[in-house]
């Protein structure tokens, strides 16, 4: 665990391929898919916020802050890091923040601790996560001093491209293996947006546990 990092699950998404509702509430094994992605993090981190928009409550089983968009409008995962920047610069001891999208359940129990030692390597640079030759912007760790930068980009230029964002101000990217499960080659950052893909999802986790 990093306790001067902080971290963010993007839980807001519109889950439009999934028939709407909050796909992070879906059950997965033994418990929801937020549960699952909670217990990776969580770990890894110094301290755990989720951000989506509307009743909170729906989220109290976490036990963690739920924290709106601090901008208006849907404006997509930019804004939860961005209100999670703005949450985690609150806490004087944080100094990075590590985003981390909740409908990914699988991700590297290592996350946090690669990024952080990728940063460091180039000193205020965002570090973001790839594997099989494909970088996954929503999992980063982002330098609080970035957060008046976002703003600006998102509000005032109303850009929402992460990946835009990313490329203007700097990143390092971190490659992570693929997963072994069943004699086939899963990729760690499978996120789940379709009925089969969450059909699929369980497989994996059955497949997965010892």
């Amino acid at each position: 665990m990093d306790r001067s990092v902080a971290g963010i699950i993007l839980a807001g998404g519109q889950s439009r391929r999934m028939g709407g509702g909050d796909k992070p509430l879906l059950s997965l094994g033994k418990a929801r898919l937020i549960d699952q992605v909670v217990s990776r993090l969580g770990p890894q981190v110094g301290t755990l916020a989720l951000n989506a928009n509307g009743d909170p409550a729906r989220f109290a089983g976490t036990g963690l802050p739920v924290l709106e968009d601090t901008v208006q409008g849907y404006a997509g995962p930019l804004a939860g890091i961005l209100t999670g920047l703005e949450w985690a610069a609150e806490n004087k001891t944080c100094r990075a923040l590590v985003s981390a999208a909740g409908d990914t359940p699988f991700f590297p129990g290592d996350l946090v601790e690669r990024l952080t030692a990728a940063a460091r390597e180039g000193p205020g640079a965002i570090a973001v996560a790839s594997s099989d030759g494909r970088w996954h912007p929503t999992f980063a760790l982002w330098p609080l001093g970035l957060r008046d930068a976002l703003r600006h980009f998102l509000v005032d230029e109303d850009n929402r491209r992460v990946s835009a964002f990313m490329e203007r101000h700097g990143f390092v990217e971190v490659e992570f293996p693929m997963i072994e499960a069943d004699g086939q080659r899963v990729d760690p950052f499978f996120n789940i947006n379709t009925p089969d893909d969450l059909a699929e999802a369980e497989r994996l986790l059955q497949s997965l546990q010892p």
